[in-house]
């Protein structure tokens, strides 16, 4: 319980001291927009880095070399909140994340979200969905990465289990041509979710697939890539339960 307080008092922090950053930021990107799109990356990712260490997180990387040096989607298993915080930890470049429309009632951290390039999906509302997809493949234009969970939501099934994934996920990298990038994560749920409200020491893996191409498939894989990938990450969660 006591992790679980100093994590939402190091996130209470970074939100409230963060205030008079985002206006400083704001004034150099008037002058330098690359220089401050990156000290607020390396800065989120500091606080996260700080978060996981709190919640005494050790974590196994595999395949990070097969990330390029481009921009990509990643898409991966969602079972945890601290999937997050793991992945863009790790980010080299500039990514924006989906998250759902909910989110936009935070106000200082839907600052922070919306600074940082990530999108509010509305699942619900068809047209704005899209408008969404439209912005991703925008920013894939613009060099910046994306990351979305295809299942939609967290999965609280067992291990190794996953929600269908959404086939509209991967309409941003169809139409921007980028690569994708899966990334198989286990056991993340032991961190928080399977024992609440109680943050436990736990052993993560995280590996990062080969990159996809969607130009170099034909019709029919096309229209199957997202049960092809979602098998890809299945078939690696499989393999990684043997490093826990």
């Amino acid at each position: 319980m006591l992790k679980f307080i100093l994590i939402a008092l190091i996130l209470f922090l970074y939100l409230l001291l963060g205030i008079p950053v985002l206006g400083a930021e704001w004034l150099i990107r008037r002058f330098n927009r690359e220089k401050a799109d990156h000290q607020c990356l390396r800065m989120v990712q500091w606080a996260f880095k700080v978060m996981l260490c709190v919640a005494g997180v050790q974590v196994t990387v595999i395949g990070e070399e097969n990330v390029p040096d481009e921009a990509v989607l990643f898409i991966g298993n969602h079972r945890s909140y601290f999937d997050i915080l793991l992945t863009y930890s790790r980010c080299k470049r500039l990514t924006g994340y989906v998250a759902k429309k909910e989110m936009l009632r935070y106000p200082l951290l839907r600052t922070w979200m919306k600074r940082l390039y990530c999108l509010f999906l509305d699942r619900d509302n068809p047209r704005e969905g899209l408008k969404s997809i439209l912005q991703a493949i925008d920013y894939i234009k613009q060099g910046i990465s994306i990351c979305i969970f295809p299942e939609g939501t967290r999965n609280d099934g067992e291990e190794g289990s996953m929600l269908p994934f959404h086939t509209g996920s991967f309409k941003i990298a169809e139409k921007s041509g980028c690569p994708i990038i899966p990334i198989s994560m286990n056991n993340t749920a032991s961190i928080f979710e399977n024992h609440l409200p109680r943050v436990k020491k736990t052993h993560i893996v995280i590996e990062y697939g080969t990159p996809i191409y969607m130009s170099r498939m034909d019709k029919e894989e096309k229209k199957h890539i997202s049960e092809y990938c979602q098998n890809i990450i299945r078939e690696t969660i499989k393999k990684n339960q043997a490093l826990l």
